[in-house]
């Protein structure tokens, strides 16, 4: 078989996403129960969300229409006022873009001729005449862990953290090195790697951010953005080994990069602990027991369905063919290559189409011949290209403010969740959280817990279900020493794929003594436990946290709370 090309996937609706930033700083936002259009919102949320759809552009300009994320359209009227709905003429809603070198744009009315603009609330377009008020900042509404590829070089930005350098020699983004995390700030960008250090002016990686690693951006429809020093500068690839750095001289389009959300690579191991990896070109074989690029996988799946396609670092996808082989030679639009993933206690069982399970035969081919699952039909499944975690929910990233300890979920930057891996799929968040009272608690990794925090979980006991089909596992009960302490240090594990305990010392609370002892009396009965388990979704790209805090005496009644669902 001929080498196959590693070919970037098309973009999809959520790559052409933007919010439009105003003069004054507030976001263009659709209001769903007024009918109108404003620009007082300072985040960039759903009702702030614009996907551009374009129907003719060139290099300065383009032809688009605005919809929002219910499906409607901004459309401008006779009078100069604006509203959302369906266009009632081929050119109702029609707006001319034109690119300006600043990175901000401009939109004209193509029925009247006037310009979007706002006075810091309200939005219409009233003047034919430019001005400040007309200029709006496009700001990407992708999530914030993108990589950067290279139409012109065909290749991905890595960063290199030995040396301090940001490459674009990257042919395949498999590698953890390819993520970036894009921060927005001041309405400027910090490009942050996946090792936490920043791309600076001066081609170098720093470990803090400042104005020398803050970079203008230039976006274009279909996700093209260049970055720039705000000085004439542009930010390219250089040199004989494509050294990203700042220039005054890109030739062909060097300067723009598709920008897309980092995929997410896995790799799978079967039961007696051999990686699953592509050998003469399309044979799918557990014979490895080392990782290599051949043993990784993308995994695309479709939230709204749980079956996925494994993608090989060859460019080709996993596919049944006759015989019930597994070879890795399928195309995207196949219905060989759609698999049906089911969870089992962290491994994952692939069902194919014609109802097979996938397993490993005898030779160490990878076959469909199960009718019914067994030991040789799980997988065992680890992130192979992310350290951490940064979740995205409906209402914004999950992270903390400087002026309290709650985790918020409508934050407009994340807070990066570090994974520990352990065994048999399970991972670890590292010092991050604790969950009392449905309340995520944000902890550092040596802190001192709150005597407050922990009077308030007195009693409670709470259920975060994610509903029927997943059940938490069951948990043997343990007795714990325990005493009278100054000082209350946790151990902020929190269990993904599977449970681990999070254990906290006793709080004396006012009026209480204990005394330690070995025994099941009732001060020791007092420990808290908190056992977390956290459960994939098919799509790897939306978890449900599943939590229990048991407490001994008395046993309350316990409740349920709402499902979490969030990105990575």
């Amino acid at each position: 078989m001929e080498e196959v090309e590693w070919t970037p996937r098309q973009p999809r609706a959520e790559d052409l996403r933007v919010g439009l930033i105003s003069w004054a700083g507030s976001y263009l936002t659709y209001e769903p129960f007024k009918n109108t259009v404003t620009a007082t919102a300072k985040g960039l949320g759903r009702r702030q969300t614009w996907e551009i759809l374009v129907s003719n552009e060139h290099e300065t300009q383009a032809v688009v229409r605005l919809r929002s994320l219910q499906g409607l359209y901004l459309l401008c009227e006779a009078d100069g006022s604006l509203c959302y709905g369906r266009p009632r003429t081929s050119h109702h809603g029609c707006f001319l873009i034109r690119f300006h070198r600043n990175g901000q744009w401009t939109l004209q009315c193509i029925i009247s001729g006037r310009y979007l603009e706002s006075d810091g609330e309200d939005v219409f377009c009233t003047s034919r005449v430019l001005s400040a008020y007309h200029m709006w900042t496009p700001r990407p509404a992708l999530h914030v862990h993108v990589i950067l590829f290279s139409p012109l070089n065909h290749c991905y930005a890595r960063a290199d953290p030995t040396m301090g350098r940001v490459w674009v020699d990257a042919p395949i983004p498999c590698l953890e090195e390819c993520g970036f995390l894009l921060h927005f700030q001041d309405g400027c960008y910090h490009l942050e790697t996946s090792a936490h250090t920043f791309l600076s002016h001066l081609d170098r990686l720093v470990s803090q951010p400042s104005t020398q690693t803050a970079f203008h951006m230039q976006v274009r429809p279909g996700g093209l953005v260049a970055l720039s020093d705000g000085e004439g500068g542009m930010l390219y690839p250089q040199g004989t080994r494509l050294l990203l750095s700042l220039g005054s001289n890109p030739h062909g389009g060097e300067e723009w990069f598709i920008l897309q959300r980092c995929p997410t690579w896995v790799s799978l191991t079967s039961k007696a602990r051999k990686f699953l990896s592509v050998i003469y070109d399309v044979e799918v074989c557990a014979a490895s027991e080392h990782i290599s690029p051949m043993s990784l996988f993308q995994f695309e799946c479709d939230n709204e369905t749980p079956t996925l396609q494994l993608r090989s670092a060859n460019g080709c996808y996993l596919a049944q063919r006759r015989h019930r082989a597994v070879m890795a030679d399928g195309h995207p639009v196949e219905c060989e290559t759609f698999f049906r993933m089911h969870w089992n206690c962290g491994r994952i069982l692939l069902q194919s189409p014609n109802g097979r399970f996938l397993g490993i035969a005898a030779n160490g081919l990878l076959m469909a011949s199960a009718t019914v699952p067994g030991p040789n039909e799980e997988f065992g499944i680890r992130l192979a290209n992310r350290s951490f975690l940064a979740l995205r929910g409906r209402y914004g990233y999950v992270g903390t403010s400087s002026e309290h300890d709650l985790l918020q979920c409508n934050m407009d930057q994340p807070d990066c969740i570090h994974l520990l891996p352990c065994r048999q799929g399970i991972y670890h968040f590292q010092g991050w959280i604790l969950l009392v009272n449905n309340i995520l608690w944000h902890l550092s990794a040596l802190g001192k817990v709150r005597p407050q925090l922990l009077y308030r979980a007195s009693g409670q006991q709470l259920a975060h279900g994610a509903g029927t089909q997943w059940l938490l596992h069951a948990i043997r009960q343990k007795w714990y020493p325990v005493g009278r302490q100054r000082r209350h240090y946790q151990r902020v594990y929190l269990g993904i794929l599977g449970q681990q305990d999070a254990t906290y010392g006793n709080l004396n609370l006012p009026g209480e003594t204990t005394t330690l002892n070995q025994t099941r009396t009732p001060e020791s009965r007092s420990m808290r436990r908190i056992s977390v388990t956290q459960l994939f979704l098919p799509s790897l790209a939306k978890h449900l946290f599943q939590a229990t805090i048991h407490h001994k005496r008395p046993p309350p009644r316990p409740w349920c709370a709402s499902d979490l669902r969030v990105e990575v």
